[in-house]
């Protein structure tokens, strides 16, 4: 799954609750300094992939014409020039290689502003990290498709994309995450 900046700091707060139930972890700063610093940590690598992105569609709209002609699968066309391209932008395609990444960049960043520190060897404390990533992948899954049938079983129908639809969904995505205890 994709991350988005919408869901940056769930992850980033789901993570911090495991590294303060990881009995060989100890926070140095308050749970919202480290949430802040891991969110910042994926919104940055967000970032990245967007720029990577727009790369990609500003050359798929310089040859439009014959990616036309040529009747090309854009879907197809756009992921085989993304993964080409990926390197130079400091993307890794894998997802899991990918939060594996995340999860050494989390602990470096925590371990070297002092935020944590920790008597085990860090790959112990990287694995609570990217398993926080794959526990909340899983869980958001479930919780999307738990809110989309809440939402379609209510008595006031809500049109996705509204305002109101929305508002009704971060509400019960909070909820479920809550119970999860996950925020």
């Amino acid at each position: 799954m994709r991350l988005n900046k919408n869901l940056s700091y769930f992850v980033a707060n789901k993570i911090v609750i495991d590294l303060i139930n990881a009995p060989f972890v100890k926070l140095l700063k308050d749970r919202s300094v480290l949430v802040e610093a891991i969110k910042n940590i994926i919104d940055k690598n967000i970032d990245k992939e967007k720029e990577l992105d727009t790369k990609v569609k500003e050359m798929m709209a310089e040859h439009y014409e014959d990616i036309e002609v040529q009747h090309a699968d854009e879907r197809q066309l756009f992921f085989m020039i993304k993964k080409r391209l990926a390197p130079e932008f400091g993307i890794i395609m894998n997802y899991d290689d990918r939060y594996s990444d995340y999860a050494h960049q989390i602990l470096d960043e925590l371990y070297e502003e002092y935020l944590i520190e920790y008597e085990v060897n860090d790959n112990q404390v990287k694995n609570v990290i990217f398993k926080g990533f794959k526990d909340f992948i899983k869980s958001y899954e479930e919780i999307d498709d738990i809110v989309y049938e809440k939402i379609k079983r209510m008595k006031a129908e809500l049109i996705p994309g509204s305002e109101q639809y929305e508002l009704t969904y971060d509400r019960l995505f909070k909820e479920e995450l809550s119970k999860r205890g996950m925020l």
